[in-house]
């Protein structure tokens, strides 16, 4: 799976489990080449999020939401995540 492939599922599995009033996800996979992730062909990602189902949360509780609605390409397809949730 490439990278656009990826941020298409990442963008539907958030939508689907969070239901975002904004979602931007940017692939950061050119500034890591020759990282550990890139040799194995995972992704660099920034999440910029707003979503109500976040609200009310603590910092790692928001964290767990996201990398839950992402499930398995947490594992196969993402080597690093940086969140930013929007209040």
């Amino acid at each position: 799976m490439d990278n656009s492939q990826r941020l298409e599922r990442m963008q539907q599995l958030i939508q689907d489990a969070l239901q975002p009033t904004q979602l931007e996800i940017i692939d950061d996979s050119h500034k890591h080449i020759g990282h550990a992730g890139a040799k194995e062909g995972k992704g660099h990602f920034t999440v910029v999020i707003q979503s109500e189902a976040l609200e009310g949360k603590r910092m790692l509780q928001q964290h767990r939401a996201i990398y839950d609605a992402l499930g398995d390409m947490m594992e196969t397809d993402i080597h690093a995540l940086a969140i930013k949730v929007i209040k």
